[in-house]
């Protein structure tokens, strides 16, 4: 989910680069031109776009067989701002102030009512779904126009899964630990079954990110 008109703004290839890049943490050029399905210099030359803009950094990564090292793109800090925020310094500001006003629970209850309007908002769309991975993946849909950018898949290991690579909230979330439950159980009402959270540290694995593993049973 980028900021509205973004996508308007640029090009095509550029927003599903910039996409692939948030998901992944860092792909080869390679890599990035089989999944656009785009040739290897149609493909280098949009990264060498975002290059020159300050959204992507390159890097070399040595290859496991012999050979030069492959070129590898990766998000600039400059791309954080292409992902909606939630007006974190105000939105933190505003519940300290409601804490020392109202007591050390205000904030949480704030944040258990704007969960609860969002969960009556959504819930009409969320019963047109009738499956299990049909309601996820409306959910999915619904909270990335709330400015979450998200991914659902499934193996068979994990099952169903929505992934989670920004949330306007986590700055927030770091803060008041208890909101992260109560958007979780919130999601379990629309979606009508358990949902385990976790969250998955960045590393040489890929970004960091949360995922959402939802219960079949």
């Amino acid at each position: 989910m980028f900021l509205p008109g973004f996508r308007e703004l640029v090009r095509p290839q550029w927003v599903t680069i910039v996409e692939e890049l948030k998901i992944h943490g860092g792909m080869s050029i390679s890599d990035l031109a089989k999944v656009m399905n785009m040739s290897y210099m149609g493909l280098k030359q949009h990264c060498e776009a975002l290059l020159k803009m300050g959204y992507v950094e390159r890097t070399r990564v040595p290859r496991t067989e012999v050979g030069r090292p492959e070129i590898s793109y990766r998000l600039a800090p400059k791309a954080n701002a292409l992902f909606p925020q939630a007006g974190v310094v105000l939105s933190l500001s505003l519940l300290e102030h409601i804490k020392q006003l109202f007591g050390n629970n205000a904030p949480e209850k704030l944040l258990f009512q704007h969960f609860a309007e969002q969960q009556e908002k959504w819930q009409p769309r969320m019963q047109r779904a009738k499956s299990l991975v049909e309601k996820a993946t409306l959910l999915a849909s619904l909270r990335e126009k709330e400015g979450c950018f998200a991914r659902c898949s499934y193996d068979v290991k994990q099952g169903f899964r929505i992934e989670e690579f920004h949330h306007p909230l986590w700055p927030v979330f770091e803060v008041y630990p208890a909101a992260v439950l109560i958007e979780c159980r919130m999601m379990e009402q629309l979606v009508g079954s358990k949902i385990d959270r976790r969250e998955i540290p960045g590393g040489r694995g890929g970004p960091a990110r949360v995922e959402f593993l939802v219960s079949t049973l």
